[in-house]
């Protein structure tokens, strides 16, 4: 991995900024020595670039970021999980995130960073949301992508199908019940926490099948305020309140 890069693999690496190319060749771009580090602990390493076998100038060539970080890699993508919802499932205590739609790169990057904080290791996505391994998520993750794994599915069915097997849906929406009341979030946490896109929120679809609506309520109540939060700040005081409660 030390023999000095070609013009053709510093082409090849740029091209995987483009999901139809991360698509068919199954590979992701990561960028950052923190990241790159954490992410060998749970990806394939299928090429890396620094100052011993690049130029600043090719390294600049390969990279995604305004001011090149000096590292570079190129993984292999997790195989995908056929089930995800028996996963998720099996398991008696598991508290997951459900995301319904979420097209911000930044937003979806913040999400999966805040997940690994809090101790959330899947998140089911319905197949708008954001690329996980988009240039920008896997830069926002900081590494996080190592221990949180996403799962692209049909989100509604995957949901129903949850929800009849007795898992509880939480879902934001503006008509909930306020999260800080007592009896709002269980103490014994299991369950799905479902946020929805950016501008139009969760999909009806989706919304009916939400067992505990949940609304985050702005203070004092009774003043004007902002129309709603960002999605990925949403997502941290959502889950910061279900961990306070275990």
């Amino acid at each position: 991995m030390n023999d000095h890069l070609s013009k053709a693999q510093i082409k090849w690496v740029r091209s995987l900024q483009q999901k139809k190319h991360r698509d068919a060749e199954g590979l992701f771009v990561a960028e950052g020595e923190k990241c790159v580090n954490d992410l060998r602990q749970a990806f394939e390493l299928v090429l890396l670039a620094t100052p011993d076998n690049a130029s600043s100038v090719e390294i600049e060539q390969m990279s995604s970021l305004r001011t090149p970080q000096g590292t570079i890699a190129v993984f292999r993508k997790r195989p995908i999980v056929s089930s995800p919802d028996r996963l998720i499932a099996s398991s008696p205590e598991c508290l997951s995130l459900a995301l319904d739609g979420v097209q911000d790169p930044g937003n979806l990057g913040t999400i999966i960073r805040t997940c690994d904080w809090f101790g959330i290791h899947h998140i089911l996505c319905s197949r708008d949301t954001a690329d996980c391994y988009n240039p920008k998520v896997v830069q926002a993750t900081m590494g996080a992508l190592a221990r949180v794994r996403l799962h692209y599915v049909d989100l509604p069915n995957v949901l129903a199908g949850l929800c009849q097997q007795g898992i509880p849906l939480y879902g934001t929406l503006l008509d909930g019940q306020n999260m800080y009341d007592n009896n709002a979030i269980p103490d014994k946490q299991r369950g799905i926490i479902i946020m929805g896109n950016e501008g139009n929120g969760i999909s009806p679809e989706v919304r009916q099948l939400i067992t505990h609506p949940l609304f985050i309520p702005s203070y004092p109540a009774d003043i004007p305020t902002s129309e709603s939060l960002n999605v990925g700040v949403a997502t941290a005081i959502v889950l910061s309140e279900f961990r306070r409660k275990q």
